[in-house]
């Protein structure tokens, strides 16, 4: 288990005119919304996030991007294997945290964890909650075909997503535009999640918020997408009715998993750039199975 210096009361006297918070989040989403608090001026005191694990082609024991940007910053940084370990629970509990704030940490967080702070744990979440709950919404969101998404701001409880509301922003993508890729969305979401809570944070402290439940008759969820739900139908590529379905797919599954159709030899070709007119589906870039990006026009060729 990762340790840090518990320095609630003299961080306390230096950040007097700042909130005392700590984060939790792991990937890039949460350093966007990282980058967005600190433009406000607000850093965290502490980050909590996952523990190095091998990265990339090279397999390379590496940190999580979260943690790399606050080691950059010289922010303490704690990486336990788990929420339940006690001992970290109390190192939390010796500052007088005025919240926690969430994005995208990926583990549940116990209830003894989230009720540590004065001001409770806030969670950052990609869609205009309750809709699109769990772990992919904004990706769900490009699949559905919805261009009006937005970002929350909620109270955390121990049931995933289902706090109440302090905060939304609706965010509506211009139709010349849409659909967006995956990553410039949550990139997008994450970073008006940091403006708006930056915004209504310290209304939030004073008290001046009042946090409305989520109306569970409107809740839908979403899944973590597998490498099969990215996968193209290459019998049906051609079809008129089938285009904008396979649009969705490209653009919502650019990274982790990404779009992809087998070709006759039976070998997985990536598509990475496609567009979509008039109900038709042209796919401009693809990477065959052990070769480098080509446009799609080569590919065929070389078939």
């Amino acid at each position: 288990m990762s340790t840090y210096r518990a320095r609630g009361k003299n961080l306390r006297t230096i950040m007097a005119s700042k909130p005392l918070f700590a984060f939790f989040g792991t990937p890039r989403f949460g350093v966007a919304v990282l980058d967005a608090l600190e433009r406000q001026g607000l850093l965290p005191a502490l980050v909590i996030t996952a523990p190095d694990k091998p990265r990339g082609r090279g397999l390379e024991v590496s940190p999580s991007p979260v943690k790399a940007w606050a080691t950059e910053r010289g922010i303490d940084v704690a990486t336990p294997a788990t929420l339940k370990d006690e001992v970290f629970a109390a190192e939390l509990g010796n500052t007088d945290w005025d919240a926690f704030v969430v994005a995208a940490y990926a583990k549940l967080i116990p209830k003894h964890i989230l009720d540590i702070p004065r001001g409770g744990s806030l969670n950052i979440h990609p869609s205009m909650l309750p809709k699109f709950r769990g772990p992919s919404p904004a990706l769900s969101a490009i699949l559905a075909d919805e261009r009006e998404t937005g970002v929350s701001v909620m109270q955390m409880t121990p049931t995933m997503d289902a706090g109440p509301i302090v905060a939304q922003a609706r965010i509506e993508i211009g139709e010349e535009e849409w659909p967006l890729q995956g990553q410039m969305l949550e990139d997008l979401l994450a970073t008006e999640g940091g403006n708006l809570l930056a915004e209504v944070l310290p209304q939030w402290l004073a008290g001046e918020i009042t946090a409305e439940p989520q109306d569970e008759s409107k809740a839908t969820f979403t899944r973590k997408f597998t490498d099969e739900d990215a996968r193209l139908d290459s019998g049906r590529l051609n079809l008129p009715e089938y285009a904008r379905e396979a649009l969705l797919k490209i653009r919502a599954f650019d990274h982790g998993p990404r779009a992809y159709f087998v070709d006759e030899a039976g070998k997985r070709v990536i598509v990475t750039d496609a567009t979509g007119t008039d109900g038709a589906l042209e796919i401009l870039k693809v990477i065959p199975e052990g070769k480098k990006e080509m446009s799609y026009s080569e590919f065929a060729r070389k078939k």
